[in-house]
């Protein structure tokens, strides 16, 4: 799997307000924006995210993903 493919596959299940995914094709780190992180713990955001990527991670395809994950004004306040 390539960065591209994995960015694809978790915009085509969440509506991201900016998506970063870098990694090495097994290994991998994502900064995820969206609104729908919004009065969410960290669990339940990473937990979304795992839910677009469903089998692939209990495959193996995706061995191992990090995140880091935001609401918009989070992200801002960052890059203030």
């Amino acid at each position: 799997m390539t960065a591209d493919q994995l960015k694809h596959i978790i915009a085509a299940g969440l509506a991201c307000e900016h998506l970063d995914v870098e990694g090495d094709g097994r290994h991998w780190f994502a900064t995820i924006v969206s609104a729908e992180f919004e009065g969410k713990r960290p669990i339940a955001r990473h937990q979304r995210v795992y839910a677009t990527l469903g089998q692939r991670m209990a495959s193996d395809e995706v061995h191992a993903l990090s995140m880091k994950t935001l609401t918009p004004a989070e992200w801002a306040a960052q890059r203030d």
